[in-house]
């Protein structure tokens, strides 16, 4: 176990690293931010900050020797820089490097026996016109690499749109996986420790809207709770696998026929925010717990369940009807400029 009073290091700035040090420093520790902006988010609620590239291996050798423990907030990260952090970098490369590239994740989660949309690799369009012979249409093309909120994505809803859809994605190598049709959409957040115990907070159902996440509500209600205990257990497989340390996201759709796996993500989570006041543990406080080797948190509701909304560009400027509502827990993640799709706070109401 690592005592409080140790320095946790956060490999990027943004508003997951900020809720990641607010939960640090109620147990006692500090945190170091290493992020290349010029004011990160994070950097306004951390002991330490290192303005540098993702990619300086100098750079981050230093800032790792500075820290007993060094954690990453999103995966769109290169794993050969990371690598020389060695044992202090929890969950390790091996999660990153699955995630961030969905080909290599489809195949791993088909590996552990989960389930994922039917799919095929394309890197023409030749190949995505095959593609889409074999698979049939609706059909998404999605970027193998540094896709997220709806971005580098295209559909192909009828043969002739295949053309238009490479050029949208910019004839990046991607994955074609056919339209799923689904009732609702739903996460299993898990944290794994050291020793391979393993904690689940209960399963959110996560609303989108133009590819962004705005609602997530626990209970999931029941079109998703008979498929929890199906995805709860691909969930596990892909963690004990990848031999994960900390929080795993798996995200899923609900089908007729069972859960299936939709992406996986190596960290805290969106859909996870509600856990902040909606759980006994939060997922940050877990994640932590996870990768100090303390002993995982009870993952109990508070309450009858949790909804938390978030607010994105414009909506920002709603928070002081936010703050005055009775039951209202606001967090505003101190970006500055409300751009349009920019993820700028939450608000969680725990029933």
């Amino acid at each position: 176990m690592i005592a409080p009073g140790a320095t946790i290091g956060i490999v990027g700035g943004g508003q997951l690293g900020r809720m990641l040090s607010v939960a640090a420093a109620q147990l006692g520790y500090r945190t170091h931010i290493f992020d290349p902006h010029e004011q990160p988010c994070a950097a306004d609620v951390t002991a330490e900050f290192t303005r540098a590239a993702f990619d300086d291996r100098a750079a981050l050798e230093r800032f790792a020797a500075s820290c007993d423990v060094v954690t990453y907030e999103f995966e769109n990260l290169s794993v050969e820089p990371l690598a020389g952090i060695g044992d202090k970098l929890r969950p390790g490369t091996r999660s990153l490097a699955v995630a961030q590239d969905r080909a290599t994740e489809k195949s791993f989660i088909e590996r552990t026996g989960g389930r994922v949309a039917p799919w095929r690799a394309v890197e023409s369009l030749a190949e995505v016109e095959q593609a889409v012979a074999e698979l049939g249409c609706p059909l998404v093309l999605k970027t193998r690499r540094y896709g997220y909120d709806g971005k580098g994505q295209a559909w192909v809803r009828a043969p002739e749109q295949a053309a238009d859809a490479w050029a949208a994605i910019s004839e990046q190598p991607a994955v074609a996986e056919r339209g799923m049709t689904f009732a609702a959409e739903f996460s299993i957040i898990l944290a794994r420790g050291l020793g391979g115990e393993i904690a689940i907070l209960p399963a959110p159902r996560n609303d989108h809207r133009d590819g962004i996440l705005r609602t997530s509500t626990v209970p999931a209600g029941p079109v998703v709770a008979p498929l929890v205990p199906a995805a709860e257990a691909m969930a596990r497989a892909i963690a004990e696998a990848l031999g994960h340390v900390g929080v795993l996201t798996v995200e899923f759709f609900a089908c007729a026929d069972g859960p299936v796996v939709n992406e996986i993500a190596p960290r805290v989570h969106n859909s996870g925010h509600w856990s902040i006041e909606g759980a006994a543990t939060s997922q940050f406080e877990q994640h932590l717990r996870a990768i100090l080797d303390l002993p995982l948190g009870s993952t109990a509701l508070r309450g009858n369940g949790a909804t938390m909304d978030n607010l994105i560009g414009d909506e920002v400027h709603r928070w002081p009807e936010l703050i005055a509502e009775s039951g209202a827990s606001l967090h505003l993640y101190g970006k500055g400029e409300a751009r349009p799709g920019r993820k700028m706070g939450h608000v969680t109401r725990v029933r």
